[in-house]
Parts: structure tokens; C-alpha cells; sequence
């Protein structure tokens, strides 16, 4: 970034878009504190790479790229630091249900337990999907093309629906 006015609306892009930090810092980092050296993480390689954003895409669909690639290699150097990350202080233990079915707020908490335990890229492919970002958005964040984009979600989703059932 070279004038001050490029640092300004590049500054006003990032703070249009900061809930899609927020999201991936959420769904990698269980601790408040990683949540939040994540985050620094993340507005910094987006400063850093500021430049590289041409304009081909949509900034929101750059930064996405960009966040989720930051999250993925902090999450790994955190995984090979930390033997064992503890969920319990940040979703709420599943109440026993009589019937099988648990009410919306039981079942969004366990969604999210779920989608917490895929393996990194099929997780940033849920926080889109959940975005309701279309198959093109996501094959652009992630890098790859929109029929395994649609098959992974879909292998995706029968392996929720199946922890679900046994659950």
C-alpha cells in the first residue's frame, strides 16, 4: 500500500468484513487468547498481502482465503503444541434427551461440536457452506473446483447426519 488513501480503504474493506475473521477465528480456536492472536494473525497477513489483492474476485471471497489459510497453519502449529484441546468451556455438554430429539439450541450446540471435529478443510468448507456462500464462491476460496466442492458437502453433511443419529 502506497498512499494513504489505498491504507484507508483497504482499512474500511477489512472492517466491512471483520465478522468473517470472527467466524474462522471462532471455529479454530476454542481458547479466548488463540481466538485472539489468531485474529492478529490473520489482520496481519491481510496487511501484509494487501497488495496481492487485484480485484478479480470479490474482497470478501480474498479474505476469506486468506483468513482460512492463516487459521489452518495456526490451528496445525497449535495441534502439534497441544496434545489435547478441551471443547467443554466453550460448548455446552449435550443434555439427555428422552426421544431422540433435543431442542434447536441443544442441536445448533452439537452441530457445531461436530463441524469443530472435522479435519481442517472440511471445516472451512462447512463455515462457508453455513455462510450460504454458493459452490463458485467457495471453489474460489478454497482452491478447488465446484463438483468436489458439492461432493465434499455432501459427504460432509451425511457424516453430521450420521453423528446426529448416534448421538
Amino acid at each position: 500500500m502506497t498512499s494513504a488513501a489505498e491504507q484507508e480503504e483497504f482499512l474500511k474493506l477489512v472492517e466491512d468484513n471483520k465478522a468473517i475473521i470472527y467466524k474462522i477465528c471462532n471455529s479454530y480456536c476454542p481458547n479466548r487468547n488463540d481466538r485472539q492472536d489468531l485474529a492478529q494473525e490473520i489482520v496481519y497477513q491481510l496487511w501484509k498481502s494487501g497488495k496481492a489483492f487485484s480485484g478479480q474476485h470479490k474482497f470478501s471471497t480474498w479474505m476469506y482465503r486468506v483468513a482460512l489459510n492463516v487459521a489452518i497453519s495456526f490451528y496445525r502449529k497449535r495441534k502439534s503444541t497441544v496434545q489435547e484441546i478441551s471443547l467443554g468451556e466453550h460448548l455446552p455438554e449435550p443434555e439427555d434427551k428422552d426421544d431422540g430429539t433435543g431442542t434447536m439450541e441443544e442441536n445448533i450446540n452439537r452441530l457445531q461440536q461436530f463441524i469443530s471435529e472435522l479435519k481442517e478443510l472440511d471445516r472451512a468448507l462447512m463455515i462457508l457452506y453455513l455462510e450460504e456462500k454458493t459452490y463458485k464462491e467457495i471453489s474460489e476460496v478454497l482452491g478447488i473446483t465446484e463438483t468436489n466442492v458439492a461432493t465434499k458437502i455432501g459427504r460432509i453433511k451425511e457424516k453430521l447426519k450420521q453423528k446426529f443419529l448416534q448421538n
